[in-house]
């Protein structure tokens, strides 16, 4: 993944960390098979885990989908060309060059990517097939879910694999759903679950030899975040901001911190590159250290930010995640029990979660591009604390008599802690919209809900309310967010073509012989050549007696 980005840097070191507890932590056993077994799954999963949190939402699906195929290549359960069929289709065929298409409603590319997968054995009449039987076909093709749709001519005892081949090659926008659906069928649902950076887990994974730095993207400063966590452990936070001439501070930050315990927060390292080596230095060779010590970076990506410092951290981002159901479940990783009973009125659990989901359509709606916003406003976490802050103070305030003033609190949404954002008067308009429709006494009737399935939880507890958010759908229709269902064509089928590409931009390239090699094949390929260039190995004693030949002066040397 170093290719996508040059942030996404892992080490030796890390892996034979995540080793380590991998045979601490997996389960045991006294069958030395299924013992190995446990440590693989488990290795798999923390491994996963630890590197999908450093990277952009947009390349963790991405990194899913590929970690799947190669783990099932290397299995032998999808074979090489099927591999290549799927991340290229036909885009390296000629029109002109293949059999024309046999009707006008099939599209050019769709005809080609039907060619090339009838060179596999399984799909080698497909052809043919859509010739003779177009009517089914494109009644198939129309389907609003075609992957959950008989398919025609038999191929409904496919697995999920070479259905995803089939959808890739007919329903460019549909290749995500059945994607989902072949990572699940072969890794588990744990997969497809959005990975959400938990500050806590990342400081007790730390160490103060080990900075921890966070990949900076619209809204998602984890500063407030990371102040919060370190009020709450009763340890000092000392933040600076990089730029020119802030070198002095930060290195008089580190050592006070090192000296007293505490964390450090370098912000904007990116402006700051010249001093991250020498900070490094700093925290590798610093002894003794206080044990509370740690440091933090935010940074954005720069091409010239040091790979050794890279290497040496614990990464993560702060980005939303996809989804009302991870966006929901990241916002309640940060509710407390403590939080839900801090007031007294019965509204008061429904507003926070009417908030949340909130917070999460206006990051949701972001990736619909201008169908979203028509300007992509920076919406993150202190809009929803101040909001939240605010219905608090409201209700705390509240005259019996008088009730909740909802003209207030839509003002104060639409208008000021959401709204302040945002310049379009038909963004401001939707925002308002959204505010006068889910806020207000309607929002605590049995009957209300945000749109079909999605419901206001009458529960209690913290635990209850991520229960429930654990039973929302992984997949949201953009009627959810207030769009018609067309508007996730255009976002699925650019994000289906931009993560192949990404996929196949990253692969080896192709040898002359047509088929190809993997990155380690040719590894393995130059290791076995090394090897048989090297002489064989000596016998010692054989050694011993040519040296006492060449006297005792030279004898004496040898070990």
């Amino acid at each position: 993944m170093s290719f996508v980005s040059i942030m996404y840097q892992t080490s030796l070191k890390q892996f034979l960390g995540i080793f380590d507890l991998s045979m601490t932590k997996s389960v045991k056993s006294p069958i030395t098979t299924k013992r190995i077994s446990n440590i693989i799954e488990f290795l798999t999963f923390a491994v996963f885990q630890y590197t999908a949190r450093g990277f952009y939402e947009e390349d963790k699906f991405t990194f899913t989908l590929l970690l799947t195929l190669k783990l099932d290549l290397n299995a032998k359960k999808i074979k090489h060309e099927e591999f290549q069929t799927l991340i290229k289709g036909g885009a390296s065929l000629d029109l002109n060059a293949v059999e024309p298409k046999p009707k006008k409603w099939i599209m050019e590319m769709t005809w080609l990517n039907l060619v090339q997968l009838s060179e596999l054995p399984q799909f080698s009449q497909i052809t043919q097939q859509v010739s003779r039987n177009d009517r089914e076909w494109k009644n198939w093709f129309d389907s609003e879910a075609p992957e959950e749709t008989s398919i025609p001519d038999g191929y409904n005892t496919l697995d999920t694999f070479r259905k995803l081949l089939l959808v890739r090659s007919w329903c460019p926008d549909r290749t995500l759903a059945q994607a989902r659906d072949y990572i699940n069928d072969s890794m588990g649902s744990k997969y497809t679950d959005s990975v959400i950076s938990n500050l806590v887990t990342i400081v007790e994974e730390s160490d103060p030899k080990q900075p921890m730095i966070c990949f900076l993207s619209l809204g998602s400063d984890p500063t407030d975040n990371i102040e919060k966590l370190a009020k709450k452990m009763g340890l000092p936070c000392r933040a600076i901001s990089m730029g020119q001439g802030q070198d002095v501070h930060a290195r008089r930050i580190l050592q006070q911190c090192i000296q007293d315990g505490g964390w450090a927060l370098l912000q904007n390292c990116h402006l700051g590159l010249d001093f991250m080596d020498e900070m490094l230095d700093i925290v590798l060779t610093a002894d003794p250290v206080n044990e509370n010590f740690r440091v933090w970076i935010t940074t954005e990506v720069h091409p010239k930010f040091p790979i050794t410092l890279l290497q040496a951290c614990i990464k993560f981002t702060n980005d939303p995640p996809q989804g009302v159901k991870a966006g929901l479940k990241r916002t309640y990783t940060g509710v407390t029990q403590e939080q839900l009973e801090i007031s007294n009125r019965p509204e008061w659990k429904s507003a926070i979660y009417g908030v949340a989901f909130l917070h999460t359509t206006v990051q949701e709606r972001r990736k619909f591009g201008p169908l979203g916003w028509n300007i992509p406003y920076e919406f993150n976490q202190a809009d929803y604390n101040a909001t939240v802050m605010f219905i608090q103070n409201h209700l705390d305030d509240l005259d019996p008599k008088k009730g909740i003033s909802w003209v207030t609190i839509r003002y104060m949404i639409g208008e000021v802690h959401y709204g302040g954002r945002v310049t379009d008067d038909y963004d401001k308009c939707l925002l308002n919209t959204f505010a006068r429709v889910w806020f207000g006494d309607h929002m605590f009737s049995d009957t209300f809900n945000f749109f079909k399935g999605y419901d206001i939880p009458k529960v209690k507890t913290v635990d209850d309310y991520r229960g429930f958010i654990e039973n929302l759908p992984n997949v949201d229709t953009p009627q959810v967010f207030g769009l018609h269902p067309n508007a996730d064509i255009t976002y699925q089928t650019n994000f289906s073509n931009q993560c192949l590409e990404t996929i196949v931009n990253i692969q080896p390239k192709d040898s002359g012989g047509g088929g190809g090699e993997t990155r380690e094949s040719v590894v393995f390929r130059l290791a076995t050549e090394m090897q048989e260039k090297l002489p064989a190995d000596f016998i010692p004693f054989e050694v011993k007696d040519r040296l006492k030949k060449m006297g005792a002066s030279a004898y004496e040397y040898l070990p």
